[in-house]
């Protein structure tokens, strides 16, 4: 399955021919292509925008095509609606399904880790188990100060298995056990403290700090940004 669209070609200010496609709508999911930008939408407002196997699918088919052949410079990754991510679908009902699904899930998150394109997470609203680790694992994250994070899972009997393996590189062990073995909320100007998020900003200004930070990464020399 193809998830390209054709682009049409634009002069910019620069003269050079700029990137820019009609956005590519998938159940739950809209891929935005302008410039040297990409964008992740998550729209499955309905179910606290739960990232489901045809999401992945469709963002992990993206961030292989920019690691083979990078078009892009900047990936940004919002969400619709009021929550920006709850979790993720479980819908495995086997071993094998089960299996599959974490497969996904850790090449998903390798491969976001590891992509050329700089990360930014815009965090407009509550972030919960994947949806907050997947705004950790990216270069930036930018949150509204009106949301709540965390990791509940281990209060439904199930053990974040998938962030154990990383958060302590992104913050002290004796901060993050915590978080991941009580699953309390924790509020974003204690994450900014600890290391999880890059900045917090009030909730009617956070896009546009997010827009500010693009640019600013646009106005680096392409080839030193991705290898930076």
């Amino acid at each position: 399955m193809t998830f390209s669209a054709p682009f049409v070609y634009r002069v910019a200010v620069s003269s050079k021919p700029t990137e820019t496609s009609h956005p590519i709508a998938f159940d739950g999911l809209i891929i935005e292509r302008d410039g040297d930008v990409l964008t992740f939408v998550l729209n499955n407002i309905e179910h606290g925008n739960e990232v489901t196997g045809v999401m992945f699918d469709a963002m992990l088919a993206e961030l292989r095509a920019e690691a083979i052949g990078p078009r892009a410079r900047v990936l940004r990754i919002r969400a619709r609606g009021k929550v920006f991510c709850t979790g993720r679908e479980r819908a495995g009902r086997d071993v094998g399904a089960i299996r599959k699904e974490s497969a996904r899930l850790i090449e998903f998150k390798r491969a976001l880790r590891t992509s050329p394109l700089i990360s930014v997470a815009e965090v407009q609203g509550d972030a919960f188990g994947f949806g907050f680790g997947m705004a950790i694992v990216c270069d930036f994250v930018y949150v509204a100060e009106t949301a709540s994070l965390g990791f509940p899972e281990m209060r439904f009997g199930l053990a974040p298995a998938a962030i154990m393996a990383y958060l302590g590189e992104y913050a002290l062990p004796r901060f993050a056990f915590p978080l991941l073995l009580f699953g309390d909320p924790i509020a974003p100007r204690d994450a900014l403290q600890i290391g999880l998020v890059s900045q917090v900003c009030p909730a009617a200004r956070l896009e546009a700090d997010a827009d500010a930070l693009v640019e600013r990464i646009l106005k680096l020399d392409p080839n030193a940004s991705r290898t930076c």
